[in-house]
């Protein structure tokens, strides 16, 4: 019985440790920025803001004129 919970400690914590080496990650090393450079992350994250304030302006300006036009035009 007292194996048993050795290993679940042990699980425990490399399971910390593992969230603690993904917390020290350089942003270049992370997934979604693989092989970009700092210029190319800004450059996307830009755009996908622009994206985002574009989206929210069309619902803000969209939901006043949606009753009026029934909607029909998504």
């Amino acid at each position: 019985m007292t194996r048993g919970n050795q290993r679940e400690k042990a699980r425990e914590k490399s399971l910390k440790k593992q969230k603690e080496l993904e917390k020290k990650k350089v942003s270049s090393a992370k997934d979604g920025n693989k092989g970009m450079s700092l210029e190319e992350r800004r450059a996307r994250d830009a755009e996908i803001m622009r994206q985002k304030q574009e989206k929210k302006l069309a619902e803000a300006s969209g939901g006043s004129q949606e009753g009026a036009t029934g909607g029909a035009s998504k």
